[in-house]
């Protein structure tokens, strides 16, 4: 078909010279085919063509029940009988639904019925009904000579508008009736046989942009931990092993300094494992992790409880990876002193109700920095620089309570776009409690601070729900589609917020 189609087309040329529409000289065949064999014959340089592009118009269905029953207004004035009598809304309503309030208000704006009281009274005698007329120009023509007739049709939603398109053929630079086929790849058999000589070849169109390749796309957290990571590796941290999901409550929350009987380690807190239910042992500093929570010491006066070693010992899903710190100190004191930073980005998990802000999962970004005469005021000059990076300059440090850290402080930030201070994370200093029964030697201070993954992932992303971000609602498009991240530039809701901020003032 396609061969034939194309010498017919020459044909036509070589006779008449022009072909001013395809739609008109090969109205059986279908356009795409049609397309397809010019664009070939194009490629040749046989033809030129360009596209034709004409406008007509279609019923919709609620046009279709005003072309076959009448307008709505001339439905609802044909059934107002004459005279002073009229008829009430509500008995309308009964007999035609929706319709009755539709043509109700086209009746008044045109004047053909007015209201007395609760009931709707003729102003005149007969009317004609021009949106049925128009309909049926439209319907016959795919048409109306008038524009204005077909802005109200339109606007009605009684019409909707469709494009044919067609082409003009003209001869190109190299036309001819004779169709060759064209080579599409110099082979070996061509080199040894001198065929190529002789052959056509078929032009390479490098303006092609070509198949996209198939691959995976990264979810935007992937993409924030990375920008993440980036810093962190700029400021001189190390990345901490992060794949010890599970861990026993000794590491989780003994060596941290939190007692047996705080809140967070209870079942409505935290996921706890059933087979097996306990670790096999505790590492062997656990003494003096016991003597630190019952008697204290480093200044401390303890929690004063007895401590269990078999609470110590349940095996729970981590609720924060901060006890991966904790390995990490007591082995940093295992070796000579150093100074160190760590950092780690990884999944922690609550046992928490789950709604648009909140997962039983999430991922937990945490930095430490461990070094001698390390003060508060240190760590409070870091975090200026460290949050600069991700564009946040103005921040601020609110006294607050963590079980393993004193002092401590929540981080806000202003953010121009809302017009008020956020909070974007917790920090603080060890506790000697934590600090010395881990190992590490006198004088020897760590500060830490931490913020979750998805918080500044669905800001950046404008994602208000974080359902929406993990899990089975999320949409695989939106997934392909978004941009990669810059922490240190506005985009998502921070730039929306920031223009509509501007455009206020």
């Amino acid at each position: 078909m396609s061969e034939d189609l194309k010498l017919t087309i020459l044909k036509r040329l070589d006779s008449d010279g022009l072909i001013e529409s395809t739609r008109v000289a090969f109205k059986d065949v279908p356009e795409e085919t049609v397309l397809g064999a010019l664009k070939s014959l194009e490629s040749q340089e046989k033809v030129s063509y360009k596209t034709l592009t004409t406008e007509f118009w279609t019923i919709e269905p609620e046009g279709k029940d005003q072309l076959e029953n009448g307008s709505y207004e001339a439905r609802i004035f044909a059934a107002v009988p004459a005279g002073s009598q009229g008829v009430s809304m509500k008995d309308l309503e009964a007999q035609f639904g929706k319709v009755a309030k539709l043509g109700q208000g086209k009746c008044m704006a045109e004047k053909w019925l007015k209201k007395d009281g609760d009931m709707l009274v003729r102003l005149v005698d007969s009317v004609v009904d021009q949106v049925k007329a128009n309909l049926e120009v439209v319907n016959a023509e795919g048409m109306h000579p008038d524009p204005s007739v077909i802005k109200d049709l339109k606007r009605r939603k009684l019409i909707k508008a469709n494009k044919i398109l067609s082409y003009a053929v003209k001869k190109g630079a190299d036309f001819s009736t004779e169709l060759k086929k064209q080579a599409t790849d110099l082979t070996l058999e061509m080199l040894q046989s001198g065929a190529w000589k002789s052959s056509e070849f078929k032009k390479f169109n490098f303006d092609s942009l070509g198949v996209n390749a198939a691959g995976g796309h990264l979810h935007p957290l992937m993409k924030v931990r990375e920008e993440f990571r980036q810093v962190f590796f700029e400021t001189g941290f190390e990345e901490m092993p992060t794949n010890n999901f599970v861990e026993s409550s000794f590491w989780n929350f003994d060596a941290l300094f939190v007692p047996q009987q705080h809140p967070a380690r209870k079942l409505q807190d935290t996921f706890f494992l059933i087979d097996p239910v306990h670790a096999n042992a505790l590492p062997d500093f656990w003494e003096r992790v016991k003597d630190v929570h019952e008697k204290g010491g480093y200044g401390s006066i303890g929690y004063r409880y007895n401590w269990s070693e078999e609470e110590a010992k349940t095996l729970v899903l981590r609720t924060h990876t901060t006890a991966i710190t904790a390995h990490m100190l007591h082995k940093l004191a295992q070796g000579p002193y150093r100074p160190a930073k760590y950092f780690s980005i990884d999944r922690v998990y609550r046992n928490e109700a789950v709604d648009a802000t909140h997962l039983a999962e999430f991922h937990q970004v945490e930095g430490v920095i461990a070094d001698k005469n390390m003060s508060l005021g240190s760590l409070i000059a870091f975090l200026d620089m460290f949050f600069k990076k991700m564009g946040m300059s103005n921040l601020r440090f609110k006294p607050t309570y963590n079980p393993y850290t004193e002092p401590s402080m929540e981080i806000f930030s202003y953010h121009e776009g809302l017009g008020r201070w956020l909070e974007i994370g917790n920090s603080g200093m060890f506790r000697p409690e934590m600090l010395r029964s881990l190992g590490l030697e006198e004088g020897v201070q760590v500060a830490g601070f931490g913020l979750s993954l998805e918080r500044p992932t669905m800001f950046k992303y404008s994602i208000n729900n974080i359902r929406e971000l993990v899990g089975h609602k999320v949409k695989l498009s939106d997934i392909a589609a978004n941009p990669a991240c810059r922490l240190d530039k506005k985009m998502g809701r921070e730039a929306e917020q920031q223009s509509a901020a501007v455009n206020k003032i």
